[in-house]
């Protein structure tokens, strides 16, 4: 009994709604979440607030960091997994100083 469906191909594939793009036949939303955790996971990066989306072998960043280095540290991660990716970094370098005077309440 053929359980792949009356096509015969992928059940998962087929079903409706499906959508598979690029050469890794994953959905760019499936990867995007993967790229995303890999982020979070490796110790270089461990970040959490970095939005991923992704256009065929594109990969777009935004969000902020607390460094130049943990900047350049997403494209490194990024492309060590997946070296065919074109990676758009746009993320913002937000660095966090001393603090300034006190501030007097009156």
């Amino acid at each position: 009994m053929n359980r792949s469906g009356p096509s015969g191909g992928d059940a998962a594939r087929d079903a409706p709604g499906a959508r598979y793009r690029g050469g890794h036949g994953e959905a760019p939303e499936y990867r995007a979440a993967r790229l995303r955790r890999t982020l979070a996971e490796d110790t270089r990066t461990a970040e959490l607030g970095i939005q991923v989306s992704v256009r065929g072998e594109h990969v777009y960043l935004s969000g902020s960091v607390a460094s130049a280095a943990c900047k350049e540290s997403l494209d490194t991660v990024l492309l060590e997994r997946e070296p065919a990716l074109a990676v758009h970094n746009d993320v913002r370098v937000v660095e966090a100083g001393e603090p300034g005077d006190p501030e007097v309440l009156r």
